[in-house]
C-alpha cells in the first residue's frame, strides 16, 4: 500500500483519484458486441459464450428440471446461510415502502404520489472468479417486494454449461425463476435490446467487470441502469481504540475482489498503521486469493492525518462505496459523514456483514459517486408518480395566480385553460 503522511490538502485530489484503465480498445470491443447482438440475437449470444465463457450453449433459459437438481446439491449449512440472509434482507427492504399520503396544498386542490413498480428489470450477477449469489438477494428481495412484473437474471455459464447451483437457490428463494445463462457484455446488450430468447427489460440492474460496466453505460442511452459503477472500493478511519487485527483482515476483503479493487486507511496514529500494516504482511500469505489481493494492494492507500477531524474531512472527499469507522466515538462520528455508499460503525462492524447478511443491500456507488447517487434500495425498483385533483372551489382558489403566472410567462394557452374554467363556474 502507497503510504503519505499528513499530505497538503491541494494533493487530496490526486490521492483519491482511483485506478484508471485504457477504455478506448475496451469500449470500442463492447460497442461491436453490443451491435452484434442487436443484429443477430441469439447466435451473437453464442457465439460469445464460447469466445469468452469457453462453453458452448445450448439451451440460454434455465429450465425447471436445472433449478430442482441445484436445490437438491446445496449443503444444508449453505441453504440456512442463505435462508438467514434473504430474511434479514427482506425485513430491511420492506420497511422502505411508502404509503400514499393525500395532501390539501390549497382547499380544494389535493395532490398525492404513487409508487408502482418498474414492469420489466434485469438482473446480472457475475459468476467470474465465483458466483456472487449474494448479489442474487441483494437485487432479487427489493424487485420482488417492489412488484416488478417480469424480473430476470442473466449469468455466465459454468464450463459444464450450467449455471452455479447457489446462484439458482438464491434466485429461488426470492421467487425468480427466469435465469439465462449469458454473462458479460453479451448479456448486458441482450437485457436491453431483447434477442429471440432474452426479454427487453426496462432497467439493468447489477455490478461486473469493466466490460460489463462500460456496457451498461453504453446501453443507459436507450434503458435505465441502476446506477454508475467501477471497482469495489473500502475505505477504514481508525484510532488507537481499533484492533489492527481486524482492520487488516477488513482491508484484505476489500482486496480480494478484484485487482482493480481499493482498500484506504486513515488515521490519525502512526502505531496504527505500522501494526496494521505488519498484520497484512502475516495474515496475507494464507490467503487463496494473494495474487489478487497484492494486485489491489497496489492501488491501495494509507494516509496519516492530523486529527480524527482532518480524517472525516478526507473521507467525505474521497466518498467511499464502503466506510469503516473503527474510532472512538463511533456512532458521534457517523453522524459527521455525508458521503459514503455504506457506513460501518465499530470494531465489530465489518464489511462482509452488510456484503452478505446484515440487512443492508451491497449494491452501491463506487468512484466517489455517493456524493450524488444512493445505494440500492426498494427505491431502485419502482418510478413515483404524482397526482392532483381539483374542485370548483380549488380552481378557484389558484386558478387566478395560474393565470397571472402563465401571463408573465408568456404561455396564453396555459392561461386560457384557466380562465374557461373560472368563466363557466362564473356563468360567464
Amino acid at each position: 500500500m502507497q503510504v503519505f503522511r499528513n499530505p497538503k490538502r491541494d494533493i487530496w485530489p490526486q490521492i483519491i483519484k482511483r485506478p484508471a484503465s485504457n477504455s478506448k480498445e475496451m469500449e470500442a470491443l463492447v460497442r461491436s458486441i453490443i451491435e452484434d447482438v442487436r443484429t443477430r440475437s441469439d447466435a451473437a449470444l453464442r457465439l460469445y459464450t464460447k469466445q469468452f465463457d469457453g462453453v458452448e450453449i445450448g439451451d440460454l433459459r434455465v429450465s425447471r428440471e436445472e433449478f430442482a437438481a441445484a436445490e437438491r446439491r446445496i449443503s444444508p449449512d449453505l441453504a440456512n446461510a442463505i435462508d438467514l440472509a434473504h430474511v434479514n434482507i427482506k425485513k430491511f427492504h420492506a420497511m422502505q415502502r411508502e404509503h400514499v399520503q393525500v395532501i390539501e396544498t390549497s382547499p380544494g386542490v389535493t395532490c398525492w404520489r404513487k409508487s408502482l413498480p418498474i414492469e420489466r428489470v434485469g438482473l446480472y450477477i457475475p459468476a467470474g472468479t465465483a458466483p456472487l449469489f449474494s448479489t442474487v438477494l441483494m437485487l432479487g428481495v427489493p424487485a420482488v417486494l417492489a412488484g416488478c412484473g417480469e424480473v430476470v437474471i442473466c449469468t455466465p455459464p459454468l464450463r459444464d454449461g450450467s449455471a452455479a447451483d447457489v446462484i439458482l437457490y438464491a434466485a429461488k428463494i426470492c421467487g425468480i425463476s427466469t435465469v439465462y445463462k449469458v454473462g458479460g457484455a453479451q448479456a448486458i446488450a441482450a437485457m436491453a435490446y431483447g434477442t429471440e430468447t432474452v426479454p427487453a427489460v426496462n432497467k439493468i440492474f447489477g455490478p461486473g467487470n469493466n466490460y460489463v460496466t462500460c456496457a451498461k453505460q453504453i446501453v443507459s442511452m436507450d434503458v435505465a441502469i441502476d446506477m454508475p459503477a467501477g471497482p469495489s472500493e473500502v475505505a477504514i478511519l481508525a484510532d488507537k481504540s481499533c484492533n489492527p487485527i481486524f482492520v487488516a483482515t477488513d482491508l484484505l476483503s476489500q482486496a480480494e475482489h478484484g485487482p482493480d479493487s481499493q482498500a484506504v486507511l486513515v488515521s490519525p496514529d502512526e502505531e496504527v498503521i505500522e501494526k496494521t500494516l505488519n498484520e497484512i504482511e502475516r495474515q496475507i500469505s494464507g490467503l487463496s486469493r494473494r495474487e489478487i489481493i497484492e494486485k489491489s494492494l497496489a492501488n491501495s492507500k494509507t494516509i496519516l492525518v492530523g486529527s480524527i477531524d482532518e480524517g472525516i474531512e478526507f473521507l467525505n472527499n474521497y466518498a467511499a462505496e464502503h466506510l469503516i469507522l473503527a474510532a472512538r466515538n463511533a456512532d458521534e462520528l457517523a453522524d459527521r459523514i455525508v458521503n459514503a455508499g455504506s457506513v460501518f460503525i465499530g470494531n465489530y462492524s465489518c464489511e462482509s456483514a452488510g456484503d452478505y447478511a446484515s440487512g443492508t443491500n451491497h449494491t452501491l456507488p463506487t468512484g466517489g459517486f455517493s456524493k450524488v447517487f444512493s445505494g440500492v434500495s426498494l427505491d431502485s425498483f419502482v418510478k413515483k408518480i404524482t397526482f392532483q385533483k381539483l374542485t370548483p372551489e380549488g380552481i378557484r382558489n389558484i386558478g387566478p395566480a395560474v393565470e397571472v403566472m402563465a401571463a408573465a410567462e408568456g404561455l396564453d394557452a396555459h392561461k386560457r385553460a384557466i380562465s374557461v374554467r373560472l368563466e363557466e363556474l362564473n356563468g360567464i
